[in-house]
């Protein structure tokens, strides 16, 4: 059997360890033959296809980023961008493709799936907001990233007595947001799953001013104050329609300044959290994710999706990954409250 293996969307750390053990066991266990397909969806568009086999993923465990490189082409957005693809993989020999992604390449991965076309998905994001799994293989790298950031910026909040509001990734959910701040000890937790209220942030912000301690506010890149709607630089869309976001912490840091008379500064951690070396917990789970994804070609269960579910890896249909958002959980509301706007 020939596999096309693909990675589409954002990159994230543990992309290259999945690929990695796809290829291994594919190679040494069942004796599959490989090729890579470069740059998402694009390459399966336009015939990018490389060859891909053990000696070209030995090295790559510890290594951000895929060496298959990525995009976020929408091939659903082009009238015949199905049959370009079937032609691709026909062109190549390819029986099926393991494609690697978030929510809008799994997204993609299930209408082929639907087509007849034989898919197999692994999913992978910083923002942990795929449906079906308990977690994606980026997540614990980005949050130890925004950890590490904010850990740093408290000292130098106190020591010029300023607020310090921290931008971390998270479109529609708040996990980043949500595991950083408590893990970095921030007095206050911005996410998109609850539209915050700006004065009882800056409430907050006061209270912690008068026992003479700097404050720290984590806010996700999707937050929205009820007072208002989604803070955004550039209102261009990309290919699945997606604004491209950042502003809110810029806009928040005005609004506390002025509403607190206190000088309030931001950091915007952006890509620094999808970029390096992947945790030990993203290469782990990335490799199990991968081993199973090429057992699952052997067993050819095609449509379907590995996920994590407790400590076992499971499979679930496509479909099931790309129905929705897994957004943060309203029970934690309750469990850290007193962080929420």
């Amino acid at each position: 059997m020939r596999v096309g293996v693909l990675t589409g969307g954002g990159d994230c750390p543990g992309l290259n360890a999945a690929i990695r053990a796809i290829v291994r066991q594919g190679v040494e266990v069942h004796g599959f033959d490989f090729v890579g397909v470069r740059d998402g969806w694009r390459g399966a568009l336009d015939g990018g296809i490389v060859p891909l086999d053990v000696q070209a993923v030995r090295g790559i465990l510890p290594r951000g980023g895929t060496i298959l490189g990525s995009s976020r082409t929408n091939p659903l957005a082009s009238e015949d961008g199905v049959q370009r693809i079937r032609r691709t993989l026909a062109e190549n020999a390819v029986d099926v493709l393991i494609a690697i992604g978030g929510e809008d390449t799994l997204g993609v991965a299930a209408k082929l799936a639907d087509e007849g076309i034989g898919v197999v998905g692994v999913p992978k994001t910083i923002d942990n907001d795929v449906a079906g799994t308990d977690y994606t293989f980026g997540f614990d790298t980005a949050v130890n990233i925004a950890t590490e950031a904010i850990d740093r910026l408290h000292t130098t909040a106190e020591s010029h007595t300023r607020t310090l509001v921290v931008e971390v990734m998270g479109r529609h959910a708040g996990w980043i947001a949500l595991h950083s701040g408590i893990a970095g000890g921030a007095n206050v937790i911005l996410i998109p799953e609850q539209p915050f209220d700006v004065g009882q942030v800056c409430g907050w912000v006061e209270n912690r001013f008068k026992i003479r301690y700097a404050p720290i506010v984590v806010v996700a890149e999707g937050a929205v104050p009820k007072a208002g709607q989604m803070v955004v630089k550039d209102s261009t869309l990309d290919e699945f329609g997606h604004v491209r976001l950042s502003g809110i912490g810029e806009w928040l840091a005005r609004e506390i300044s002025d509403r607190t008379g206190k000088e309030a500064r931001t950091t915007v951690l952006g890509h620094i959290q999808r970029g390096g070396t992947p945790s030990a917990f993203d290469r782990w789970l990335a490799t199990r994710f991968g081993l199973r994804a090429i057992d699952t070609v052997k067993e050819r269960d095609f449509g379907t999706m590995v996920a994590l579910r407790g400590t076992d890896i499971v499979r679930i249909p496509l479909a099931e990954a790309a129905a929705g958002t897994r957004t943060v959980d309203p029970s934690l509301y309750a469990e850290f409250g007193v962080f929420f706007g």
